[in-house]
């Protein structure tokens, strides 16, 4: 059963083409001309060529827009640390998935917003009146990008990579480290920050539970489960601290 699941889409695509063929062979002899796509047409200088490529460079990076929203931004530290606050109180379903992915999204945009003003006054606008050219652009780009990235980027994880891409010798400041470099050490050194302020979160839900799981081992209690009761005081306590306000500000302040 599984050799035929993996045969299966080779031999529909083998059918298509064997259909294209003869449909094709078949116009040919009957004279029947098939309709073209005018919008593929040869280059007929370098300029179209580079508005081509231009086309597909732009293409591409809308492709990667997802992954550089998630991985070059404060997103993801931002939604692991909700993330820990709802394990934390041991409540999966409250807040939603949903609700947190926005929490997280809107305060990416509201802790981004001056790079992307930096990269939009630098870069993109003198893109669009003509004043520099693309390769330009992006060098531009990157600059106020990078050095967010390096405020947040530990220097250990920025010598691991380093070291593995063999850059030491090259390398007298910041300016001449990569960005494929700075990206993975950027990365490796959010997720680091989000598990620790994570652990700090775990730490007064824990010893509610330890409290509450004691004291009904104390009273004999042992076949009622101690989520059930510790829940509330959670709650009440992540309440009357005024927990997101708390986690908002301690995410918000890393960054500045």
């Amino acid at each position: 059963m599984i050799l035929r699941k993996s045969f299966l889409p080779k031999i529909i695509c083998l059918i298509l083409c064997f259909l294209c063929l003869h449909v094709t062979a078949y116009a040919a002899e009957e004279g029947i001309q098939l309709p073209s796509l005018p919008f593929i047409e040869p280059a007929d200088s370098p300029e179209d060529l580079s508005l081509s490529l231009q086309v597909i460079l732009l293409l591409t990076i809308l492709s990667l827009a997802p992954s550089i929203l998630i991985m070059l931004t404060s997103f993801t530290r931002t939604i692991i640390v909700l993330s820990f606050v709802r394990n934390g109180m041991g409540i999966q379903q409250v807040p939603p998935t949903q609700v947190l992915i926005g929490l997280a999204l809107f305060l990416t945009i509201f802790i981004m917003a001056p790079v992307w003003s930096q990269i939009n006054e630098q870069a993109l606008q003198p893109l669009i009146y003509q004043e520099i050219t693309t390769s330009e652009a992006l060098q531009r780009a990157q600059i106020p990008l990078r050095d967010f990235m390096f405020r947040q980027t530990r220097e250990k994880d920025l010598a691991l990579f380093v070291h593995y891409a063999r850059l030491e010798r090259t390398i007298n400041s910041l300016d001449d480290i990569p960005t494929y470099v700075l990206i993975p050490a950027f990365i490796i050194s959010e997720l680091k920050t989000a598990f620790q302020m994570g652990f700090v979160i775990f730490i007064p839900f824990l010893v509610i539970d330890m409290i509450v799981s004691s004291t009904l081992m104390s009273m004999g209690m042992l076949m009622l489960p101690p989520i059930m009761i510790s829940l509330p005081f959670k709650i009440l306590l992540f309440v009357m601290v005024d927990g997101w306000n708390l986690v908002i500000n301690s995410i918000i302040t890393g960054f500045r």
